[in-house]
């Protein structure tokens, strides 16, 4: 587990996402995601004052590391699984990031790298031997952050509801390929559209242009029907995202139960997958489901997290979010590209953005609510910020 603590007094100058997706990365390429490490930052001040006080050096460093394991001034005592204290000062690292030519977060990161190293018992003060042990050890850590990808979540936007909005008149507007086209200008990274059977806002001429003017990525979520199935043949959208669909929901009630469906859900997404089409299935957080999943060949997951988004009260809310993070853990270790939706809004989502394994967020009803008020493009560029960055614009 890798836990930020900020007590940097003024605006945040680094991407907080970021770096709570390299800790995870690191973790995970260690094989450690059952220990906890802290990443406190801070500023000149506050590190000088821990140097000061457990290591006798009155002066402010760039980073410290406490390890329980190998450092007798540390000064959290040792529990079972926990790693160690990293503390960098962040007004270090903006002026070593402007010597370097980088930005405060990649050099965070490379401060980062060189706590962990010192946690695992590297020490480069110990003489030239030891430093290229040290140094070695940073290049292996710099490698697997590398090979984690690093790339932040993206953001598909489900305009249903515009279409909703247009049905509720019987008319030709809003029409939501405009809406597409402004998603797509705000920065998207995809359009999603649930084509449903008893065509209550998505209509088959609308699933038809879209594909002809989406420039991003079109994913089509849709019951596992013979008919929706030669729709989506026919139409060729970049991936199809499997979901259950009954006719007296409000909107989808939970995940696909791929272990009672599997002999039905695996034909479809044979015959989809045969018409080099990308298939998804929308789960509800659970590993069974994850590996019959995986079993019938899918290429994505897509982790329903209505129970996180409407829980009640924290501990709730706590016990939703773990089910979801290690769902997203074991759908990745299976090789597979993990999505999220259902539910979230502009003050849930920034608790699973910085989920190193979530590749993509499905967001929809929010999003289009708060483009009636404030405009579609500044709503998807909020959202944006939130998943990107964890904070609002």
């Amino acid at each position: 587990m890798f836990n930020i603590i900020e007590q940097y007094p003024v605006k945040k100058l680094y991407n907080l996402v970021r770096l709570q997706r390299a800790g995870d990365i690191l973790l995970s390429g260690l094989k450690m995601t059952l220990s906890e490490v802290n990443l406190l930052l801070t500023d000149q001040n506050g590190i000088k004052a821990l140097n000061e006080k457990w290591l006798q050096r009155p002066w402010p460093t760039n980073v410290i590391s406490f390890s329980p394991a190998y450092d007798e001034h540390a000064p959290i005592s040792h529990q079972n699984g926990f790693l160690g204290d990293i503390v960098i000062s962040v007004d270090a690292g903006c002026r070593e990031a402007e010597a370097q030519g980088t930005d405060l977060t990649t050099r965070i990161e490379q401060l980062l790298i060189h706590g962990i190293a010192h946690l695992l018992g590297e020490d480069h003060e110990q003489g030239k031997q030891a430093a290229g042990k040290q140094a070695e050890k940073e290049f292996e850590l710099q490698k697997l952050l590398m090979k984690g990808g690093m790339q932040m979540a993206e953001l598909c936007v489900n305009i249903d509801h515009i279409a909703t909005i247009r049905q509720a008149r019987g008319g030709v507007e809003p029409d939501p390929v405009h809406a597409a086209t402004l998603v797509e200008l705000a920065g998207a990274d995809g359009i999603v559209v649930h084509l449903r059977e008893d065509r209550r806002h998505i209509q088959d001429r609308d699933l038809k242009l879209l594909r002809e003017i989406v420039q991003t990525r079109l994913n089509m979520e849709m019951a596992g029907t013979k008919e929706m199935v030669s729709i989506a043949c026919d139409v060729k959208p970049d991936i199809v995202t499997l979901v259950p669909e009954k006719r007296q929901e409000l909107t989808t009630e939970g995940g696909l139960d791929v272990i009672k469906n599997l002999v039905a859900t695996g034909d479809a997404v044979a015959t989809l997958k045969a018409a080099g089409i990308q298939v998804s299935i929308f789960i509800n957080p659970d590993k069974k489901q994850v590996e019959s999943s995986f079993s019938i060949g899918v290429d994505c997951v897509e982790i329903h997290t209505g129970r996180y988004a409407d829980a009640d009260n924290v501990a709730a809310q706590d016990e939703e979010f773990e089910r979801i993070v290690e769902t997203a853990r074991i759908a990745k270790e299976y090789g597979l590209r993990v999505h999220a939706g259902h539910g979230l809004n502009y003050r849930n989502v920034a608790r699973l953005s910085p989920v190193a394994d979530i590749d993509e967020f499905s967001i929809g009803h929010s999003v289009i609510a708060r483009a009636a008020l404030v405009g579609m493009e500044r709503a998807v560029r909020e959202m944006l910020s939130l998943v990107k960055r964890g904070m609002p614009l």
